[in-house]
């Protein structure tokens, strides 16, 4: 029996019971619904959100969540759903691997808004046998007749902007991973029947589930857009056209028909034959005005998913593993620490530490802030596919040797920030803007043979390029790339679109063990989170929690985002109740600190969905972010 994470996000019933993997309730509820629309008649037009920094549409915090502690397995995901289908897998003897397959069928159904079958991701994944990280590239490609200037206009001919913009035409849409790197990882790695584990998601789609806040305010916010395609309006809408609320039960017939043929045939059911066919004539669809993609069935036919050599570096004696290129997570991550590391860290704890994680001190942020700074600099200009623009150098060596990063911790003042920084000089500078990237998935976990996890997937932005086909929401990940395809200087923008090129991105699935070196000791930690661009920001700020301010993970996670690109605007996390946004937070004197110093505080809510387990005596502890809807089960803690 267990003291299991309950559907509230983890709050552990000091009395209830239940058998492993089951979802209890202690009565504290779940987050409060968006607020009902206001009555028609004239109004204020509400700001825009800022898609770079706030991607996916806020649903507010739970407070006070208290961390799950297991005894041999463990995982969290955005989904209590999706993570009590993912656990019973390891319940009953399935590995790392196996449960990903589970935990993706089901995400794909219950939050489609953020990742699915019609997307890609990046995965770390440790093998204990062999005490080796293996890292999975399924990132999406651009098709084989996309040129530089397929997300800028329409043809040569037609040089108008695609319709109704690039990411919600045909335009949008990259070679779908997912169901590859699934495919691959179980392959090498799984105990379990394929077949098998997607009929918790089938079942699912089949009997239906209950639309949550998350995804009520989603449909909501992205509604107008929606309408646009008909199997995407007939599913996520009313039939007078407005999106269905809190509590409508839905069921997806046509998922679980895909997940069905997947199931028995494997990944070439989705790339070859009647959905590969239906994915290519969707991306194609000029219905409603919308530009159509070049898409085509030897695009999916080909498509396979990279294993690349992960990228790992030493902070505070730890090795840290994360993603190389073509994601930015990882090099991004790893310059930050290392900058980090030559400044005392530990003397900067947040003050009142209590459930949230307590409030961060002025001189712990600024110093986070002005590394990340710094290492979005780098990233921004040098980093994109690696099979078609090389790190300078030749490796991420350049950008990460301790010799580079101690000239870049040097221009950090404690006094002041340097609200832009400059990129580190390896070449002519490149000046286009990186286009910003938006909402994704975490996966974190930990099977009883010692093998872990962690996977971020993602259809890019909130219901991807709004193309729905056969039960599913297709990606609109060609838009990381950028669409000016040269630079001000008149040279090739390293982030261009090519030809089976992989856009750049921000994911940081993230693995931790007890020291650097050949031995590099047990596995210490697992973490992720969705959040685009601001991804880096996210894990940084957690894995500083752990390592430098001993936070419990739901601590660590819980506490307050912070953090900054290479902008001079540092992001506060607005949502977080230790943070006062009144007066635009004059009154917060974590704010006022940081203003004090030059920095242009922001206090937009942040949407993280940071999921972490760490190593103890006596199991793993865990926590799952109180921003969105997840929860971590496992065994006995």
């Amino acid at each position: 029996m267990v003291l299991a994470g309950c559907a509230d996000g983890n709050r552990r019933p000091a009395k209830t019971v239940a058998a492993p993997c089951e979802i209890v309730s202690n009565g504290t509820p779940l987050p409060k619904p968006p607020p009902a629309p206001p009555p028609a008649g004239p109004a204020a037009p509400a700001p825009p959100r800022d898609l770079a920094t706030n991607p996916e549409i806020g649903t507010g915090y739970r407070s006070d969540m208290t961390a799950v502690r297991t005894a041999t397995y463990a995982v969290a995901t955005a989904n209590p759903l999706a993570t009590e289908a993912a656990c019973k897998v390891l319940r009953d003897g399935g590995t790392a691997a196996d449960a990903l397959v589970t935990a993706q069928a089901v995400l794909g159904l219950v939050e489609p808004q953020s990742s699915g079958i019609g997307g890609g991701g990046f995965l770390l994944y440790y093998d204990a046998a062999s005490k080796a990280v293996r890292a999975y590239d399924g990132r999406e490609t651009a098709p084989a007749a996309a040129t530089e200037n397929y997300l800028r206009w329409v043809s040569e001919t037609d040089r108008t902007v695609p319709k109704p913009d690039a990411r919600a035409s045909g335009r949008s849409i990259g070679v779908p991973g997912m169901v590859r790197l699934l495919d691959d990882v179980h392959r090498q790695f799984g105990k379990k029947t394929w077949r098998d584990l997607f009929d918790p998601a089938v079942s699912m789609a089949d009997d239906g589930f209950d639309i949550s806040p998350r995804l009520a305010a989603a449909i909501a916010d992205a509604a107008p857009q929606l309408r646009i395609d008909p199997e995407a309006s007939g599913y996520f809408l009313d039939p007078d056209g407005s999106p269905k609320p809190v509590g409508t039960r839905m069921t997806n017939p046509a998922y679980a028909k895909t997940l069905g043929a997947i199931a028995s045939e494997g990944a070439q059911a989705f790339y070859t034959g009647d959905i590969a066919r239906a994915v290519v004539a969707a991306t194609a669809d000029g219905a409603g005005g919308r530009t159509p993609g070049v898409l085509t069935e030897r695009d999916l036919a080909t498509y396979a998913v990279k294993q690349r050599e992960p990228l790992c570096t030493t902070y505070r004696g730890r090795e840290v593993c994360g993603m190389p290129p073509p994601s930015s997570g990882g090099i991004a991550v790893a310059a930050t620490l290392g900058m980090l590391e030559h400044f005392p860290m530990s003397d900067y704890k947040p003050a009142r530490v209590d459930l949230n994680g307590g409030h961060p001190s002025v001189t712990g942020v600024h110093l986070v802030s002005e590394a990340e700074r710094l290492a979005y600099a780098d990233r921004d200009r040098y980093v994109a596919d690696t099979d078609f623009v090389p790190l300078p150098g030749g490796s991420p060596e350049t950008l990460l040797n301790g010799a580079y990063l101690t000239g870049r911790a040097a221009l950090i003042s404690r006094n002041h920030t340097m609200g832009t920084a400059r990129p580190g000089d390896f070449a002519p500078p490149i000046t286009v803007p990186p286009p910003p990237e938006h909402g994704t998935s975490q996966i974190s976990v930990i099977d009883s043979f010692g093998n872990a996890a962690s996977l971020t997937t993602t259809i890019e932005s909130a219901f991807g390029s709004f193309h729905m086909v056969d039960g599913f929401l297709l990606n609109n990940q060609l838009t990381d790339f950028s669409a000016e395809p040269i630079s001000t200087e008149g040279r090739p923008v390293p982030n261009r679109v090519q030809p089976g090129k992989r856009p750049r991105s921000t994911m940081a699935p993230t693995l931790v063990f007890d020291k650097a070196g050949p031995d590099r000791g047990q596995l210490y930690a697992v973490l992720g989170s969705p959040g685009g661009a601001v991804i880096v920001q996210f894990v940084v700020k957690t894995l500083v929690g752990i390592l430098d301010w001993n936070l419990d993970p739901q601590q660590a996670v819980s506490m307050i985002d912070f953090g900054a690109a290479n902008t001079p605007v540092t992001n506060l996390g607005g949502e977080h109740p230790s943070v006062d946004t009144a007066a635009n937070g004059d009154r917060d004197q974590l704010v006022e600190g940081l203003r004090a110093l030059g920095h242009q505080v922001s206090l937009a809510e942040q949407s993280s969905g940071l999921s972490a387990l760490v190593r103890t005596s006596s199991g793993w502890i865990g926590g799952a972010d109180p921003r969105r809807e997840g929860v971590v089960l496992g065994d006995a803690g």
